[in-house]
């Protein structure tokens, strides 16, 4: 069995490591801290966000800087400052048996002159972002010509957020014989040119493959269309009730936007980016830490310096620019031997990107659909059974009891159980139940781009009384198809649908010479989803009153020979083509549902863990 001491680290840090209970060294712990202690060497490292790299330079850091020389001696490179405040405080209780040993943090958002005074105090181990760093040292106000070591950690996160020139600069200042020790999740060419630049002949340590993703992290894809991205976060969400997650977006104005929506809708969620003060990070960081945030919506740079045990989902919102990232991403769950999921929420015109990123991490992702409403609404009823059957009885409502029991005088144990539930069940059910499949409308856009769906423009819509499920339901019953129908999109005065192609004859058959209430019902095939200028795919077909083909915003008139109920359809496909009678209008006067408030809007409850 490896224990700490096994790698040659003094009594001053075992005893550090033993006060926070750390028992045995990760991998990359175990392979790096020997060499780092025991040769003078430049080191490349490569491993996984989460695998405890801070360790693995942090102690053998400590161990060879002189306590008793007051100078700078070893200078740590980090891209954000939470990383860089992180390392800091880390570093801080590694050595809190260390006599003397003094680590300062450098970072933008605060006071200069502050951080300039604690380092002329003395301060042997410098964290610094590479901007402060580089402020200071324009000003004098540093002095690292004299250093014996620089760490540069998440090198390849500093070099895509474009801190090359700026490490770079720092380096040329340092002194050439000084030991350099690169750590890093990936190995693209940007770091490569570092190092050639800059180390000379490093060890290189990996810890599995090289770019490749975190053991413990499995990887899914969600396909959906662009427009539906919310709802879908929305229903992950809702399908994993223990959720306690950070949610990527590109740019600052999303991420902003994403969690002002998830707040609105009712969930525990807040924002972190650039824009952001530092006592605001640090208020998000606390409360997420605290478990009082479950949704961390955050760009890239900002969560660089998350670290936080037992997130459980890492969603991304949208797919990052560079492509590399995602690994560091990914790397934000799966944390000290615990598994985690890494979700991406893509259109289908994204899907190329899946396959980039299989390769370039070397899992495959495995593709879900988005629970439906239904399923949801199973999920939380049964997490709701099992919070009551884990929930620990308090004894103080025991003078209650008697008074409780007169209230439910006379329901049978089904009934209660029936009612308690019901309280959870029907909010989630209410607001579920006529919502849209949203796995149905990509995959029918799939079938189209393929021509093994076709969509068809149709003259009636809310003005008519219908809705999408009732209209639905219309076409279902009229055409016979059933699920065959699908992807119906129900606007003020038309609408559209999906069936196969293989029915489109049918269907046009069937709508020939249809009326419903006396009113001609026309059916068109449509590529064109806004009701206007679509191209006409039967010119022997004309519109009623302002139709489709003039712009598709007209009602349409209704046909006033008091003509009855139709006609079946006799072309013999298969289809009943029945239609009812004037008096029996298909639809419920409800407007089409949006999917707009969750069912835990002003009661999210807090889960505490």
């Amino acid at each position: 069995m490896n224990t700490f001491k096994a790698l040659g680290l003094n009594d001053a840090i075992l005893q550090a490591v033993t006060d926070m209970g750390f028992t045995e060294p990760s991998e990359v712990q175990e392979k790096a801290i020997p060499v780092l202690l025991r040769e003078a060497t430049d080191v490349v490292a490569l491993a996984q966000t989460g695998t405890g790299k801070t360790a693995a330079f942090g102690f053998p850091l400590i161990q060879k800087v002189d306590a008793n020389n007051r100078k700078t001696q070893g200078l740590i490179i980090s891209p954000t400052r939470e990383l860089c405040l992180q390392i800091t405080n880390e570093l801080k209780n590694y050595s809190k048996h260390v006599k003397g040993l003094n680590t300062v943090a450098v970072y933008g958002g605060a006071n200069i002159q502050e951080q300039a005074r604690q380092i002329s105090r003395g301060a042997q181990i410098i964290v610094a972002t590479p901007g402060r760093m580089q402020d200071m040292m324009r000003r004098n106000l540093v002095d690292i010509s004299g250093i014996d070591f620089c760490v540069l950690d998440e090198a390849d996160e500093m070099l895509n957020m474009g801190f090359y020139e700026d490490i770079t600069t720092i380096l040329a200042d340092t002194p050439k014989g000084k030991q350099t020790w690169l750590f890093s999740a990936t190995m693209p060419k940007e770091v490569a040119r570092i190092a050639k630049q800059f180390m000379n002949n490093p060890i290189e340590i990996t810890v599995g493959t090289k770019n490749m993703g975190a053991e413990n992290v499995s990887h899914e894809y969600y396909m959906v269309n662009a427009r539906d991205r919310y709802q879908a976060l929305k229903r992950l969400a809702d399908a994993n009730p223990e959720i306690f997650s950070v949610v990527f977006c590109r740019t600052k104005r999303d991420t902003q936007k994403v969690a002002e929506n998830l707040i609105e809708d009712g969930y525990n969620a807040s924002a972190l980016h650039g824009d952001l003060s530092q006592n605001q990070r640090d208020l998000v960081m606390k409360s997420f830490r605290a478990r009082q945030i479950q949704m961390l919506v955050a760009t890239d740079v900002a969560a660089r310096g998350i670290d936080v045990d037992d997130i459980t989902h890492v969603i991304n919102y949208q797919l990052p620019d560079e492509i590399e990232t995602y690994t560091h991403r990914s790397g934000r769950t799966g944390r000290a031997g615990k598994t985690g999921i890494s979700m991406v929420i893509v259109s289908k015109s994204e899907l190329r990107k899946i396959r980039t990123l299989e390769k370039i991490i070397n899992k495959q992702f495995v593709q879900k659909d988005i629970p439906t409403g239904m399923e949801i609404c199973e999920v939380q009823l049964m997490h709701l059974a099992n919070d009551i059957r884990n929930t620990k009885i308090n004894e103080e409502i025991n003078p209650y009891l008697f008074s409780i029991n007169e209230v439910l005088e006379g329901l049978s144990r089904e009934e209660v159980i029936k009612k308690v539930f019901s309280v959870e069940f029907t909010r989630f059910f209410n607001y579920y139940q006529k919502t849209k499949d949203l796995n149905i409308a990509v995959k029918a856009d799939l079938k189209e781009e393929s021509g093994e769906s076709t969509r068809y423009f149709i003259n009636i819509g809310a003005k008519d009384d219908f809705d999408w499920m009732s209209l639905k339901d219309f076409l279902k019953e009229t055409t016979g198809l059933g699920d065959g129908i699908y992807k119906v999109d129900c606007k003020d005065s038309f609408s559209f649908f999906n069936t196969d192609t293989e029915h489109k004859d049918a269907i046009l058959a069937l709508f020939e010479d249809f009326k419903l209430q006396g009113r001609q019902v026309h059916v068109e095939i449509t590529k064109d989803t806004r009701g206007g200028g679509g191209k006409r795919k039967r010119n022997d077909r004309k519109s009623s009153g302002g139709g489709y083909g003039g712009g598709g915003r007209g009602r349409g008139r209704r046909n006033d020979s008091g003509g009855g109920g139709g006609r079946r359809s006799d072309s013999g496909d298969g289809f009943r083509g029945k239609s009812k009678g004037s008096g029996e209008r298909r639809g419920k006067s409800k407007a089409e549902p949006k999917e707009n408030k969750s069912p835990f809007s002003g009661k999210r409850r807090r889960r505490d863990r």
